[in-house]
């Protein structure tokens, strides 16, 4: 019963929160999603190909992502099928149903692949043709993708927990947990490892560092504090993925701040007050982040000031921002992937996926974008590089003859 109510209040906390339905009550236009512009493209996308992975999982929000490790894309539904295919032109390369609903994943690395059933099962497949290697029961369910390195595979669980398992068998090495708040946000802050640690955030706004081989803590730091009265007033979740440039880590908190976090101690180099529940994507330059309502936000890596922002996807349920290329790629509830110039926001392509929400975020793969949206439709896209002259034979390099 425990679990049944956290469950119902997780969805409680989903429709009452702006920004979190894709639609308001009634006929108030300020509750509609931003109807989609036409502008110019300036940046040529074409899509390399397409492909169905397995049943879709309408409005679920899954964590059901596309990854890749240089030889294959790996792709699984919420029917429990898992495909490995070509990245290059899509040809499945082998299929296996685990024979259990998934609901996160496919985490891929050391020649290992990682799915979460929605029963709180680990199983662990070969890269290679899809082989089952073990299957471990962590009795939770897991909406983050699983992160694997140094023989471990780290998953993050609904109900505040983390784990190590160990990637040989599947036996648990270390776990850490942090208490919940009565009332959180549906989602869990994707881990993010940096050398031998791995860094996590909770439903409780903290952020902490562990070691990746034994799970004792590193550092500790409150990225967003609870704050006010009511239970809704005090939603303090970090969420969404967290990222990694260098030695810098960067997060977000709900009713919090974005900080810029130093991934060796912990000390935090600045922060910013803004309040996200979707996560962080980052380049050299910039980082880029959603306000509460669906807002682009573009910051300086450096130092966190506000270079642009974007409201074309407001109240869109855009998924966290990806950078791609010179663009910026954010998904959103009807299917359509959204590129925004990274260095001012401007709107540069637009591509569909097809009709199904897109709930996670877009995944950058060997240089191209990987899409998959909640009908069970993978999609690969590139940017079409501009086609050089052929030199005539009878000209030098200046262009003599």
């Amino acid at each position: 019963m425990r679990f049944a109510a956290h469950i119902l209040l997780l969805s409680i906390a989903v429709t009452a929160l702006p920004g979190c339905g894709i639609f308001g009550g009634g006929d108030d236009e300020e509750l509609k999603p931003t109807e989609l512009l036409d502008f110019e493209q300036t940046l040529a996308i074409r899509k390399l190909w397409s492909g169905k992975v397995g049943d879709g999982s309408e409005f679920l929000r899954l964590s059901l992502q596309p990854s890749g490790d240089g030889i294959r894309i790996y792709a699984a539904s919420i029917d429990g099928v898992v495909s490995a295919f070509n990245p290059q032109n899509g040809k499945r390369l082998w299929r296996v149903d685990v024979d259990e609903r998934l609901s996160a994943g496919p985490g891929v690395g050391e020649e290992r692949l990682i799915v979460v059933t929605q029963q709180g099962e680990v199983v662990c497949l070969n890269t290679a043709d899809g082989a089952e290697i073990w299957r471990s029961d962590i009795e939770s369910e897991s909406i983050a993708p699983p992160r694997l390195k140094n023989g471990v595979a780290v998953i993050a669980t609904i109900d505040g927990k983390l784990r190590g398992l160990s990637l040989f068998d599947g036996a648990e090495k270390w776990l850490l947990e942090q208490a919940l708040p009565p009332l959180t946000l549906r989602g869990t802050a994707v881990p993010a490892i940096v050398g031998s640690s791995v860094i996590a955030g909770f439903d409780n706004g903290r952020l902490l560092a562990a070691g990746l081989d034994d799970g004792i803590v590193e550092w500790e730091t409150v990225l967003s504090q609870p704050t006010g009265r009511s239970d809704l007033e005090r939603l303090a979740d970090v969420d969404g993925a967290i990222a990694v440039v260098g030695q810098d880590v960067y997060a977000v908190g709900y009713h919090g701040r974005l900080a810029a976090i130093a991934a060796e101690s912990g000390q935090i180099l600045w922060s910013r007050e803004i309040s996200s529940y979707s996560g962080i994507g980052a380049d050299w330059e910039n980082i880029y982040t959603l306000s509460d309502d669906g807002e682009v936000i573009g910051l300086l890596r450096r130092n966190g000031s506000e270079v642009w922002r974007q409201t074309a996807l407001v109240r869109r349920e855009p998924t966290s921002p990806v950078s791609f290329d010179t663009a910026v790629a954010v998904g959103d509830f009807a299917g359509y992937v959204h590129l925004f110039d990274n260095g001012d926001g401007t709107p540069v392509a637009r591509v569909r996926v097809g009709k199904g929400m897109i709930s996670g975020a877009p995944v950058v793969i060997g240089g191209n974008l990987v899409v998959q949206n909640e009908s069970g439709v993978i999609a690969v896209f590139a940017v079409k590089q501009a086609e050089r002259p052929v030199k005539s034979n009878d000209q030098d390099e200046n262009g003599g003859t």
